[in-house]
């Protein structure tokens, strides 16, 4: 059987583990579950038929969920080796949000170097990546978020234009900057961030539906896609994953190169105790962390 038995080091919380506790995320597991899709730690040991790690080596894995445990047990197709640059702490906050926002960035929106790249969350874990992983691929980025402390975080990351949404009217501030629209706008918030985001986006713009952090699913009148030929993206990065798509290892290969550019890094705002999970997740929804809160068992 090609699995691995590996002791978790750390453990990456997402905002998808809030709701999938809830019973809102579109995945339900059967119960009883634990949350969390990605960990990091040591081969403990493996399958008669796996080849690729041996026992002691370091690596991350993505799951389905099951990840907020001491051990874990995965397919060995989920499992990668932890950069040298990696504690396991940036391991466990690297696999969900990168793979994401590649996806998004490259496979789905096809985002060009000197095009108009806005962030919405952009202080948040996928948001962060995003405005990395932009940055990295030559885009000028617009970053969103709602304190001087995250826009700081979104600078250090490559941001080349920060706006405040509490203070300023950033549909207008997009329009003024870009001078016509962001080309490509990463929306993991929904709500009226995307319904703002129609109002200025450009000729031929790509909007990327990430996900709905703020609560409500929006819709878009069809006209408005016409006018300014514009495209509405979803992104479901894990259904590339359940399919057993080659994109994911292949995307997975341009990540790590770029982590050994020096390109991205992620960002961990705090640790937790596993036993603090729920302290966790809390601050999480109560929007309190930037980048990646990462549980240690």
């Amino acid at each position: 059987m090609k699995a691995m038995l590996a002791t978790v080091r750390a453990i990456g919380c997402n905002f998808p583990d809030i709701l999938i506790v809830q019973g809102k995320y579109q995945k339900k597991p059967p119960l009883p579950f634990s949350p969390g899709v990605e960990v990091a730690g040591v081969v403990r040991a493996t399958g008669p038929t796996a080849r690729r790690f041996a026992p002691g080596d370091r690596v991350f894995a993505l799951m389905g969920w099951g990840g907020y445990a001491e051990a874990v047990a995965v397919p060995e197709r989920r499992v990668y080796r932890l950069p040298a640059a990696f504690g396991f702490d940036e391991g466990a906050a690297f696999g969900l949000v990168y793979q994401t926002s590649w996806c998004a960035l490259v496979h789905r929106a096809g985002l060009r170097a000197g095009e108009w790249l806005l962030v919405h969350g952009a202080a948040g874990g996928v948001g962060l990546a995003a405005v990395q992983i932009g940055h990295a691929l030559g885009a000028r980025v617009i970053a969103t978020a709602g304190t001087a402390e995250k826009l700081d975080v979104a600078r250090q990351a490559g941001a080349d234009v920060l706006v405040n949404y509490r203070t300023d009217d950033w549909v207008a501030r997009v329009k003024e900057v870009t001078g016509g629209g962001a080309d490509v706008i990463y929306d993991p918030v929904g709500g009226d961030v995307f319904d703002g985001s129609s109002k200025c986006i450009a000729f031929e713009g790509r909007l990327l539906v990430i996900g709905f952090a703020g609560g409500r699913i929006p819709e878009i009148a069809a006209n408005r896609i016409l006018l300014k030929n514009i495209s509405v993206v979803g992104v479901h990065w894990g259904l590339y994953q359940e399919r057993g798509s080659p994109l994911v290892d292949r995307w997975m290969a341009d990540l790590l190169a770029l982590v050994e550019r020096g390109a991205v890094r992620p960002v961990v705002w705090k640790t937790f105790p596993l036993a603090q999970a729920a302290q966790a997740l809390a601050a999480i929804a109560a929007r309190e962390s930037y980048g990646k809160v990462v549980l240690h068992p």
